[in-house]
């Protein structure tokens, strides 16, 4: 099973991606060929070699609606538009299912960002061609690479402000910041837009579990690069692509322990908040019976062993707690890895776990279930019944 891991210690943004993909061998005449009527012309699309910061790169150039992100001269496409344009690319079905989906998933972003629907949204920067060409692009890439799991770095967004079309924002925007609810971020010491929206849609879509580099047999290695050339740090995505390396030894873990009986209990909830963002792989509780026969909760904790010590900290610091017990243990976990499907609703992802290529579980992305269920009125329990439905129609081209 091929394997990418996206290292995005400069963020990512669109151009960095495909430049990336195609640094680690995706051929560009192919690409060109796939993007059909988005590339009016091959010279359209062209790359160059670039360095940043020492490090040699692939930086993507797309000719056409190519302006700065302040200008009010971009394409200001709706989701119609956009869906005819992925239409006439000679992506596979399933690529052009992808990209809808992943455009379906910015137009929301935006839709709830300015207070319209998502088929009123006028699409603006991510809306150009470049960026159009940056995300079916990395459909076809990906699908052309034969990768089947992604897992990504915590995501580096950048600092200070950005100007766009409406105005003047904080990074990241606040498109942007609804497209990586539940990933891991954090800014780094560059002012500026880092990770841009196109970026944290593609990113945040693919990618199946974030965290250090997974077990894998390194094939390629890939660099693209970003418009900025910065002097402390290379302005590059970082690719690797592998094979799933099954002989490779379960992950070591360390699970911390403390047993708690005089704290107040709406602590529980922030306290678990807290560690989690700490880097806590898993936390929860367990009733437990404590001297002198008093009830109390046994907090337990699984995270990776360079975070025992700050979590550590952090237990002491939060709870009434006066000592803690650790231990290092191994850990195997499933493979994981989303598809999206349509439903009569909309697009749901389906979270897949797999051992040795084979699917144990299925399920559908539950935020995905309850945000279509308000939308259209139905119960929660239809959307999930038609997405596993969906699933289950079309899972030999979902295990393919």
């Amino acid at each position: 099973m091929t394997v990418l891991y996206f290292d995005c210690f400069s963020g990512a943004a669109g151009d960095m991606i495909l430049g990336a993909l195609i640094d680690a061998g995706l051929p560009l005449e192919d690409l060109r060929r796939a993007l059909g009527s988005l590339a009016l012309e091959p010279e359209t699309v062209w790359t160059e070699r670039v360095t940043r910061a020492g490090v040699s790169a692939t930086k993507l150039h797309v000719r056409g609606e190519c302006v700065p992100a302040a200008s009010h001269r971009h394409g200001h496409r709706t989701l119609a538009d956009i869906e005819r344009l992925i239409d006439g690319s000679a992506l596979s079905a399933s690529g052009k299912d992808r990209a809808r989906a992943l455009f379906a998933r910015l137009a929301a972003a935006e839709a709830a960002v300015h207070g319209t629907s998502p088929e009123q949204v006028h699409l603006h920067e991510v809306g150009a061609l470049d960026s159009i060409v940056d995300i079916v692009g990395t459909v076809y890439g990906l699908e052309a690479l034969e990768v089947k799991q992604v897992v990504a770095s915590p995501l580096n967004v950048g600092g200070g402000t950005i100007r766009s079309a409406h105005g003047t924002y904080p990074v990241p925007g606040p498109a942007t910041a609804r497209l990586l609810e539940g990933a891991p971020i954090y800014a780094g010491s560059e002012d500026g837009e880092l990770l841009t929206p196109t970026g944290a849609l593609l990113i945040t879509s693919y990618t199946q579990s974030y965290g250090s580099i997974p077990p894998m047999r390194l094939r390629r290695t890939g660099y693209g690069a970003g418009s900025r050339d910065f002097a402390e740090s290379p302005n590059v995505l970082r690719v690797f692509i592998g094979e799933a390396d099954g002989t490779t030894p379960a992950r070591c873990v360390v699970v911390i322990e403390a047993e708690i009986d005089d704290m107040n209990p709406q602590i529980f909830g922030i306290l678990m908040d807290r560690l989690l963002a700490a880097g806590a792989l898993d936390v929860f509780y367990t009733a437990i019976q404590m001297k002198k026969n008093r009830p109390g909760t046994l907090l337990s904790i699984v995270a990776p062993p360079e975070a025992r010590e700050p979590l550590t900290a952090l237990v002491f610091r939060e709870t009434t707690t006066i000592g803690v017990r650790y231990a290092e243990m191994q850990r195997e976990c499933l493979e994981r890895e989303t598809v999206t499907v349509a439903t009569p609703f909309g697009p749901v992802r389906i979270k897949l776990a797999r051992r040795n290529g084979e699917v144990l579980n299925a399920a559908p992305e539950f935020d995905d279930c309850v945000r279509i269920a308000a939308e259209t009125g139905r119960p929660v329990k239809d959307v999930q019944a038609a997405a596993m439905k969906a699933f289950l129609d079309q899972s030999p081209k979902a295990e393919a």
